[in-house]
């Protein structure tokens, strides 16, 4: 999901894969989760915007992990020194957050939202979408229920390890109600930043790295995405390249700084899924089809074609098929005609991917969704909407009328028994049809 500048001031239902043909210069709104959508006053940050007065600034509660285990969170900045920087000077970068499960009582500062330089960037831009006044939202103090730097959870073994890729000109945080959820329950999360595409990226030196204007201009937009992702799935591979290492006893991180106690002999490598909303559904497909590590995958809402408008310039993941297990999670499909179930019955490139793929596979369809009810802003937005007064009609344009609360709790439980089925060998009946606890949800096939 993007939030775009003035001049595209009233959102489209589905920018296509989280923005992605939208105009202007990508401004992110940041996310937040659950915890029954709490809302608490903060201090204002600086950072380049107007401050608001201390202890005014709205701060989002995120929500409490149901796992048994406590979640540590680790910070690594790879550069992939093979790859030169398709929007930016020298290398390519990357940010990537791990998290995982913790020691019980382990020490460490609260793991951080969003660090303050890329909160400070971020929130410029969210503040004239929103429409309210900047310094408003402390975006880099919502509580995370993690602990940055505790050392790992010990006798655990190895544990599974799941991607996230977020959607087009999303930083990687846009699903941390899910991320901390999951490895709350046993898995390693690694949430990786597109670099020069995200709004704000953070680095360790403090430089704040924006999107690029470039991506922009490239034209017709089937390529611009094309472009766009074929980034996207060379970083996947790169991640895991740089995981193999960590998990063999290797520091990958830049800067060689030190990392928790326990992290590389917690990665099961040999145990691997990803998941991706819009784009990064995408990407999570892509990078399936070219990279046999990736056992599992979930599409969150993403379409597999380079323009969603015609039908005809799909992915070749959806020519290919996958072997694979994979999920489907969707909402609405807006085409120029009409208005669509986003389903594999009424998609013509999810329709491919259904008929050519020989995994496992489910699709589930969520009618009172919309494309972003698949990140944290199902939750943020209801949130922030009890302290502030946002523009009319966003809410439903973004996450449409289905329950927050409920439709979180539900996306985490799928997300969770998929991973449990496909990685861990755990029977998970809830992917077996429908739910009373889940009435949100459709099962399609």
């Amino acid at each position: 999901m993007r939030f775009m500048t003035s001049a595209a001031s009233r959102l489209s239902r589905r920018q296509l894969i989280g923005g992605l043909a939208a105009t202007g210069a990508a401004v992110a709104l940041g996310s937040a989760s659950l915890a029954s959508g709490a809302v608490t006053p903060g201090k204002g940050r600086k950072g380049g915007t107007e401050q608001v007065r201390d202890g005014d600034a709205v701060r989002v509660e995120l929500p409490a992990p149901t796992g048994r285990h406590p979640v540590g969170m680790a910070e690594l900045h790879l550069v992939d020194q093979g790859r030169k920087e398709r929007w930016g000077p020298g290398d390519r970068e990357l940010m990537v957050s791990v998290w995982y499960p913790a020691r019980q009582g382990a020490d460490g500062a609260p793991a951080p939202y969003m660090r303050a330089g890329a909160a400070a960037a971020f929130g410029a831009g969210a503040a004239r979408i929103l429409r309210i006044e900047p310094g408003a939202v402390d975006w880099a103090g919502f509580t995370t229920h993690a602990r940055e730097g505790a050392d790992v959870a010990p006798g655990l073994g190895p544990r599974p390890v799941v991607l996230y890729s977020p959607g087009m000109y999303n930083e990687r945080t846009l699903d941390t109600d899910a991320v901390v959820e999951l490895a709350s329950r046993g898995y390693v999360v690694v949430t990786v930043d597109p670099t020069y595409e995200a709004h704000a990226v953070e680095f360790p030196d403090g430089r704040v790295v924006e999107a690029s204007s470039e991506i922009g201009k490239i034209e017709p937009v089937a390529e611009r995405n094309k472009t766009v992702l074929e980034v996207r799935v060379a970083d996947v591979r790169f991640v895991l390249d740089r995981l193999e290492a960590l998990a063999h006893g290797d520091n990958p991180d830049a800067g060689r700084r030190r990392l928790p106690g326990g992290l590389g002999a917690a990665l099961d490598m040999g145990r691997v899924g990803m998941f991706g909303h819009s784009l990064g559904g995408m990407t999570t497909a892509e990078a399936m089809r070219l990279d046999r590590r990736i056992r599992a995958g979930v599409n969150q809402d993403g379409p597999l074609g380079y323009d969603w408008a015609d039908p005809d310039l799909l992915l070749p993941v959806a020519h290919s098929g996958l072997d694979r297990p994979f999920l489907l999670m969707g909402a609405w499909l807006d085409t120029k005609s009409e208005r669509l179930p986003h389903t594999h019955e009424h998609s013509p490139s999810w329709r491919a991917l259904w008929q050519n793929s020989t995994g496992w596979k489910r699709d589930l369809w969520t009618r009172t969704a919309e494309h972003n009810s698949f990140t944290d802003y199902e939750i943020v937005l209801p949130a922030l909407a009890e302290r502030l007064t946002l523009p009319e009609g966003l809410r439903k344009q973004m996450i449409g009328t289905v329950d927050p609360a409920r439709f979180s709790a539900s996306r985490r439980a799928y997300l969770t028994a998929f991973f449990d089925r496909h990685l861990r060998g755990l029977h998970r009946p809830l992917l077996d049809g429908p739910s009373p606890r889940h009435p949100d949800v459709a099962f399609i096939g």
